[in-house]
């Protein structure tokens, strides 16, 4: 009897987009039975990102591998367990040493067979290559509404007003503010010491607080 692991993700912004939690169950339990392995347990990280392998959930199944206690990992997609081709490899390596198959429904992958493992390498580097394009042009996309002063997200930076269109212009008196703070920067001064100097001149933070921290100074001083 083949013992059987589940495993399932979704980030929080995934819940609504046909991955939850409940789908993926549902598809692993299908397919076990379908494919006649002994699933004992689902695994799963919930509101977690796949950025690596520290994931509770994820460190759970290879605990279990380790310990050599399941015959098979079954997975909805690839992308729910890895998110880079060197994790994916490394991991199903050490699968293959303990003898644990490593079954991806979405793609039809099953490491038991050569061709299995062929296609595996293939569709992992392939899935990486797309998130990086997807990056790429994500990256791309941000960096062409900063060239058009357009806000991209978060609080509206020091030194600039956002207009109703959602345009960043200049605020001339943070500005000057900013002035100060690279002219005392450059005098040698400590970025603590440059925010008593602002308090003392009775200079506001983009909120209207009295009081400047040295975080903010940095940010302020990076961009």
């Amino acid at each position: 009897m083949t013992i059987t692991i589940g495993y399932c993700r979704v980030s929080t912004t995934e819940q609504c987009e046909g991955v939850s939690l409940d789908n993926q169950k549902s598809k692993i339990q299908a397919y076990c039975q379908l494919k006649d392995l002994n699933l004992s347990e689902i695994i799963e990280d919930a509101g977690i990102s796949a950025k690596n392998l520290k994931r509770p959930g994820v460190q759970k199944v290879l605990n279990l591998a380790k310990r050599k206690q399941i015959n098979a990992v079954v997975v909805y997609k690839l992308d729910r367990i890895f998110r880079s081709t060197v994790d994916a490899l490394e991991t199903t390596s050490m699968f293959q040493r303990y003898g644990i198959s490593f079954h991806s429904i979405e793609e039809t992958l099953d490491t038991q067979s050569a061709m299995g493992k062929f296609f595996f390498t293939l569709t992992a580097a392939l899935a990486e290559m797309e998130r990086r394009i997807i990056g790429e042009r994500t990256k791309a996309a941000l960096s062409h509404k900063r060239s058009l002063n357009e806000k991209t997200g978060g609080d509206v930076p020091y030194g600039y007003d956002l207009t109703p269109a959602g345009i960043l212009i200049k605020n001339d008196a943070e500005q000057r503010v900013i002035r100060t703070m690279r002219k005392l920067n450059k005098d040698g001064y400590s970025l603590t010491k440059i925010c008593r100097e602002l308090e003392q001149a009775g200079h506001l933070t983009k909120r209207g607080n009295t009081n400047w921290h040295p975080k903010t100074i940095s940010r302020i001083l990076s961009k």
